[in-house]
Order: C-alpha cells, then structure tokens, then sequence
C-alpha cells in the first residue's frame, strides 16, 4: 500500500559545524535583523526574483514597504482597529509581516511547501512560520483570522488543485493579490458565496481584489 503525504524533506537542519556554515555568527539584535540581509546569504545565492540574494532580499523589503503604506493602510479601507490575527498564506521573505511591525497586531506566515524554502530565512529574522499546502486543509478553527494576504497564491495552486475547494476551506479571504486571469475566477467564486468584492488594478495591471 502507497501512502501519500504532504512532505518528503526532514524539518530539521544539521548543525553547522565549520565556521563558514550558516548559523555560526550571531544575529543582528531585534528589530535591526528585520531589515539587514542574514550574515549568510551571500552573492553566490539566488534570491526568489532571480537577482543576487542579498539584493532581492532589500528589494523585496523596499517593495513591501511601499505597498503597505500607500495600499493597505490609506487606499484599501481596511479598519485597522478591528484586525488582530493576520494571515500571510503564501510569505517569501516575510517582508508583508515585518511592514506591519509596529502594528498592534499578529501575524502567522505560511511558507507554501511547493516554494523555495525561505522558512530558515523567516525564523533567523526573529519570526516565525509554518509550511502549509494549500491543497489540503489547514487546522484552524472557524473565523480565527480577521485579514488574510495571499499573494500570488492562486495562480500557483491552478496548477495542481481546483481553486473552489480552496476558498471553501479558506473561506475569510478578504485579499487576494495576484495575476488578473486567476483574480477573475476567485472574484466569480466569492460572488457566488454572497461576498461583496472590489476588484482593482495599479499601473502595471497587477490585480488588487478586495472582499
């Protein structure tokens, strides 16, 4: 008998033993490690973006930045006084919740396990995340998170499972940023569940869906 799971890879990184591994050198103190590049990721590292890690890692920092102040805290609407629990579904270098750190708010991130590993990254910066296929359920309970950040999920998962059962599981999606074909298809679906939706797009045609 053939059982499937969801991961193949040990959760655990061997210690480092030559100084030149990572995790040898001490952590920059808190909140500073938020905005510097880890010790380790070097040029010789690909970032996510296709440039030198170090590089992609500020890039995607100023990005982020930028997004959070001008979109999800003046043009989105959102009652930043009723949110408390947020959840990041598809986090890279986590840079969405270190934007909203000064914001009396929690943040749990999602390192999809289809991705780069970026997770190491994530709980070195002083965070914390978890590994989830959105392909299968998540344990939570009901109503637990009032915003959810899913950023460029959906097209990702088209190539592998049916977005209906998706959003039915994760049915308090409330933004959902990502390319307009598969915006399209969410925005249909939420209608369907009665959700009221905005639908957007910036200068460069990137969708911004709002629910």
């Amino acid at each position: 008998m053939v059982i499937l799971v969801s991961h193949f890879q040990p959760c655990m990184h061997c210690v480092p033993v030559s100084k030149t591994e990572r995790g040898v050198k001490w952590l920059e103190d808190w909140p500073q490690r938020l905005q510097m590049p880890l010790s380790w990721l070097n040029n010789s590292h690909m970032g996510i973006y296709g440039k030198p890690a170090p590089h992609d890692f500020a890039t995607y920092y100023e990005h982020w930045k930028h997004v959070v102040s001008n979109s999800y805290m003046k043009a989105l609407g959102i009652s930043w006084s009723n949110v408390r629990n947020v959840m990041d579904m598809r986090a890279i270098y986590r840079e969405f919740a270190t934007a909203l750190k000064d914001m009396k708010i929690w943040v749990f991130t999602f390192v999809n396990t289809t991705s780069l590993d970026t997770l190491p990254i994530i709980y070195e910066r002083g965070l914390f995340g978890i590994y989830q296929d959105w392909c299968e359920s998540f344990s939570t309970y009901p109503r637990t998170y009032d915003l959810l950040h899913a950023n460029y999920l959906f097209s990702n998962l088209k190539k592998r499972c049916q977005l209906a059962p998706v959003l039915a599981e994760v049915d308090r999606i409330v933004r959902p940023g990502d390319k307009s074909s598969a915006i399209g298809e969410v925005e249909n679906l939420l209608k369907s569940l009665h959700w009221e939706v905005h639908l957007s797009f910036s200068k460069d045609q990137e969708g911004l869906l709002r629910a």
